[in-house]
């Protein structure tokens, strides 16, 4: 569904309070963005029961009931489930992954919200969910009947919306300061081969989990935590993070000189770590014009050219990683770019 608008949680929240009353939605996105979640979240604004209906566990009787024979006339008694008194959310969890035959029986029921003889309570709210094709999910063509009977949105996820959740939920500490610092770590495409990979939901599982060890965790129960439930270069790096943690000033120390790079060997995924936040911290506080750098500024700008320069003595990759654009695409000011290849010209090629 390319052609559907993509949506954050903050935007679909207030979408579905202004078009979920009068129209049925069908909202598309990866596995573990917070789908169910969010559906459930407005239904309890609303003030509606949520009724959740599984697409893939169910068979056209499941919607359109059984039929009896009343007063020598067969009629369909649509399932309890359904058949309610007062209104409800009907959410259709995994629409697209129901059978053709099963589809069929939801055409009523979406468009006209009435099975068979029973029409739906006067204020009850239809929203659908599926993931998409290329998510490597259990997924079928919807028939053109059905999409046309939908409002159709894209759920993106976004790391603003799901820190300030996270927050709130009060997710573990490790988890909220690493997805703080790589945001861009929240969400991974599905991969096309069976691994684990890193969503929302799987950020929350990897939180419940510290939980469940408490304080006492080792760094190997961690590796093996994020190794079943991220993707895997997002599980080596928090890993790593977890052991800076124990390390968490040194930075710190290493910009004030009190400490140096690590060098060993074994240190090597710790030392990757802290150039990567160096870089941060230098693109976070150096500012595009060098006119306006102060002398505190000035100061950090001056030690962060010695330690580039002693970081190329242990690793020149490392050292280049520096001055490369992070994934976000952000960057180091140009003017400071330029002091840098004077010190360094072979990073200047890596810049270019």
């Amino acid at each position: 569904m390319e052609a559907a608008q993509s949506l954050t949680p903050s935007t679909l929240t207030p979408f579905l309070l202004n078009v979920a009353p009068v129209l049925p939605v069908f909202i598309w996105g990866p596995p573990g963005i917070g789908k169910s979640a969010l559906v459930r979240q407005f239904s309890e604004n609303v003030g509606l029961p949520c009724v959740s209906l599984l697409g893939s566990q169910l068979a056209p009787e499941d919607i359109i009931g059984v039929p009896q024979i009343i007063d020598g006339k067969s009629r369909f008694c649509p399932p309890t489930l359904i058949a309610r008194d007062e209104p409800y959310c009907l959410f259709l969890d995994e629409l697209n992954a129901c059978s053709h035959e099963v589809q069929k029986a939801f055409y009523s029921l979406i468009l006209d919200r009435r099975i068979g003889e029973f029409d739906l309570p006067a204020g009850t709210i239809i929203i659908g969910a599926g993931n998409r094709a290329e998510d490597a999910a259990i997924t079928k063509p919807l028939s053109s009947a059905l999409i046309n009977r939908l409002v159709h949105v894209q759920l993106r996820a976004s790391a603003r919306d799901w820190l300030s959740w996270a927050g709130d939920a009060g997710l573990h500490d490790l988890v909220l300061s690493y997805v703080t610092l790589r945001t861009d770590h929240l969400w991974s495409r599905p991969p096309k081969h069976e691994e684990p990979f890193s969503t929302p939901r799987s950020w929350e599982m990897l939180s419940n989990a510290l939980f469940g060890y408490g304080p006492a965790i080792t760094l190997e129960e961690v590796e093996v935590l994020s190794a079943g439930l991220l993707t895997p270069a997002h599980a080596r790096q928090f890993v790593t993070f977890v052991k800076i943690q124990h390390r968490r000033h040194e930075l710190a120390a290493i910009l004030k000189g009190d400490a140096g790079w690590p060098e060993r060997p074994d240190e090597r995924d710790i030392l990757y770590f802290l150039v990567q936040q160096f870089r941060d911290r230098l693109i976070k506080e150096l500012p595009e014009d060098e006119g306006k750098a102060g002398s505190e500024t000035r100061q950090l700008a001056t030690r962060g050219k010695d330690l580039i320069v002693s970081l190329a003595r242990i690793s020149t990759e490392l050292a280049q990683l520096v001055v490369t654009e992070t994934e976000s695409g952000a960057s180091l000011p140009a003017w400071y770019t330029i002091e840098l290849a004077k010190a360094l010209p072979r990073l200047a090629a890596r810049r270019a």
